[in-house]
């Protein structure tokens, strides 16, 4: 049982560093909404219409993993994860090209900012893809 703890504890600790990284992106993204200069920035808003479903499949995804790793071990609860963390993953391309666009749009004073938000996604996207390896390992799936 300590193994398994172990684990889903591992799966919960690579979620969290999803999550931290969802957070920095909503953030900076939220923000360029605010700012005279790239309030309408091409790609953003079309960007968040995939952000917004990315970020619940994560909050999901870190909510059935802490069940988990908290002695649950319904089939159901399992699947639940493995479909947030894919349907995550499905949204993470949408919202990549989001960025694209607007790093592409962006005024120059603003690029270096937009590339830092793609920097966290990369980050964000990283440590799920760790997620799911490690849900695939243990639950043997793919």
């Amino acid at each position: 049982m300590f193994g398994i703890h172990q684990s889903w504890q591992s799966v919960v600790a690579e979620l969290n560093r999803s999550m931290y990284g969802e957070e920095m992106v909503c953030s900076m993204s939220s923000q360029l909404f605010h700012i005279p200069e790239t309030e309408n920035l091409q790609g953003n808003a079309e960007m968040h219409s995939h952000l917004v479903p990315a970020s619940y499949h994560r909050v999901t995804a870190l909510g059935s993993a802490r069940r988990l790793q908290s002695g649950e071990s319904a089939r159901s609860l399992m699947k639940t994860l493995t479909a947030c963390i894919q349907n995550a993953e499905r949204q993470d391309r949408d919202v990549r090209a989001g960025l694209q666009v607007m790093r592409n749009a962006a005024p120059a004073a603003y690029k270096t900012f937009v590339e830092t938000i793609i920097r966290w996604q990369d980050y964000t996207e990283l440590h799920l893809r760790n997620a799911k390896q490690l849900t695939s390992q243990m639950t043997g799936t793919r």
